[in-house]
């Protein structure tokens, strides 16, 4: 059974919600075991035994959330030219912008060679003093119902082998 391994980090909860709801999405599929893990706590033999990865993570202070980044720190080199060709979405939750993190992401997975099969999405809070910034997010509906939608399509593609 192909295996969609969907890696979150989350601080305020944005991108949990984001994570979990691409994972509702992706379960709707019978034919791909998902897998929803948090970054702190992947290891690279969870990466080699994936068909396919969703990338969902914080922007802070323009970049990726320390602990995202903490993930590829602790992995890159040890898969290298092992996940060539392997699919990939990424999804990053912002206060305002979110494209420094994306930048981020999108060269790292560049660097491992997997291949973006959907335009990358970035969920804006619109969080901008420290109080908006620091409080729980609660995420509209549509940014959850287009994260599950994101999440049918990528498993439904994965079990039609499509990329």
């Amino acid at each position: 059974m192909k295996q969609l391994l969907i890696i979150f980090h989350s601080i305020t909860g944005g991108s949990e919600q984001i994570a979990r709801a691409v994972a509702q999405g992706a379960r709707k599929e019978p034919e791909i075991e998902v897998i929803l893990r948090q970054a702190q706590h992947v290891q690279p033999e969870h990466l080699l035994s994936a068909s396919g990865y969703i990338f969902v993570a914080p922007e802070m202070l323009g970049s990726l959330s320390g602990i995202m980044k903490d993930f590829f720190d602790r992995t890159f080199y040890q898969v290298l030219d092992e996940l060539n060709g392997r699919p990939y979405a990424a999804l990053i939750c912002a206060g305002s912008d979110g494209q420094g993190a994306l930048r981020q992401l999108e060269k790292i997975a560049t660097g491992w060679r997997l291949k973006k099969v959907t335009e990358s999405k970035v969920v804006l809070t619109r969080a901008q003093t420290k109080e908006k910034i620091l409080q729980t997010k609660t995420l509209d509906q549509h940014s959850l119902q287009t994260s599950e939608e994101l999440g049918i399509f990528f498993s439904s593609a994965l079990a039609l082998a499509v990329f």
